[in-house]
Parts: C-alpha cells; sequence; structure tokens
C-alpha cells in the first residue's frame, strides 16, 4: 500500500515535471522564433503568462489581435510566491515599425511593487494605453513579461498617466530589469497587433485630450 502511494506521487511529479519542460520548451520557441528573443529579453521566461482580455479573450503567444480588443486593460494571472512582490511590463519594441524601430520600445504598461499577484495593489509607474500601431506600419509585438523582485524597491522612474507619451519610446526593458536588479522575466505573453479605426482614439489619448 505504501509503494503504490509512492509511486503514485512519483508518477504525478514526472507527469508535471514533463508538462513544466514542454511549456518551457514552447515559451522559448515561439520567444525566439518571432524574436522577442533578442529584440526584447536575452532569454525567454520559462512560463507564460495568462493575460485576458474582455470578453474572456485571452492572449496567445503570437496570436494577432487588434487595437479595439485589447484597448482597455486586461487582467493578468500567475501562481505567486507568498509575501514577493513582481514587476509587470507591456512593451512594444516595433514602435513605430519593426522594420524601422527608432522608437524601440515603447512602454505600453508598467506596474511595480506588485504584492503576491494583485495588480491593483502594484505601483503604477506608467498606466494602462492599449496598442497604437501606425497605419500601414505592419504588426508590432506586444510583449508581456513579468519579474520577481528581491524585495520591495524604491523607483526613481517619473509616474506616467494613461494619457501621456511621456517617458514611453526608447524604453528598454532590459536596463530596467538591470537597474533594479530583476534578473530573468519568471513569466512573459505577447500578441500582434496592426492598425485599426480605433487607433486614432489611442493616439488621441496619448497627446492629453
Amino acid at each position: 500500500m505504501v509503494n503504490s502511494k509512492i509511486m503514485k506521487i512519483f508518477w504525478l511529479f514526472l507527469i508535471a515535471a514533463n508538462i513544466s519542460a514542454n511549456e518551457t520548451n514552447d515559451v522559448k520557441t515561439i520567444f525566439e522564433q518571432l524574436e522577442v528573443v533578442p529584440d526584447v529579453v536575452p532569454s525567454a521566461p520559462n512560463r507564460f503568462l495568462k493575460v485576458t482580455y474582455a470578453n474572456d479573450l485571452e492572449v496567445k503567444a503570437g496570436i494577432e489581435l487588434t487595437p479595439t480588443q485589447v484597448k482597455s486593460q486586461p487582467v493578468v494571472e500567475w501562481e505567486a510566491d507568498q509575501d514577493l512582490f513582481y514587476t509587470l511590463i507591456m512593451t512594444d519594441p516595433d514602435a513605430p515599425s519593426r522594420n524601422a524601430p527608432k522608437f524601440r520600445e515603447f512602454k505600453h504598461w508598467l506596474v511595480g511593487n506588485i504584492p503576491n499577484n494583485d495588480i491593483s495593489k502594484g505601483e503604477v509607474l506608467s498606466a494602462y494605453v492599449g496598442s497604437g500601431p501606425p497605419k500601414d506600419s505592419g504588426l508590432h509585438r506586444y510583449v508581456f513579461l513579468l519579474y520577481k523582485q528581491n524585495g520591495k524597491l524604491e523607483f526613481t522612474e517619473a509616474r506616467v498617466g494613461n494619457n501621456s507619451r511621456e517617458e514611453r519610446p526608447n524604453f528598454r526593458t532590459a536596463n530596467f530589469a538591470l537597474k533594479y536588479d530583476l534578473d530573468y522575466p519568471v513569466a512573459g505573453n505577447f500578441y500582434q497587433a496592426q492598425w485599426d479605426e480605433y487607433v486614432p482614439f489611442v493616439h488621441k489619448q496619448l497627446s492629453g485630450n
């Protein structure tokens, strides 16, 4: 009886390890295929980050969504270690286009000091702004990255509202992570989007109107 319980636990462990290994390979593959590695981060996270927009629209790595679909802040979920803090980044490395990314990266969302997995209690450094790819600029990649912090941090960045483009262009995720000793992202995901009729509203919003 004892041996059977041990074997059951052993097999459950192997199954979990196999699932984990497969997910790690999937994340690595898609992040490298669409060149999020190395355009944003030097190496891929081990886990997909669950990102869900309105109407239960879940981000699947590399999926194409429209600016209309992603206009509102999504729900982001992960299994958090208790009593730890996290930083969440959403960034576009393809501004103004993937062929000529002179504003790489454009920061869309940045929240630090998130306790456990409660984003509402985190420190908003840059409020959420949806996708606004210029017309005829092709597909842009919108990348979500989650970092585990080494304790609560004192951020020196200016706080940016969702009606401002200040401090958003020429952001560097890798430099930010290095500055605050965030190591590598523990989870990530991304979608792609191109211009639709909602984009002018995003640009108007960022101009303060």
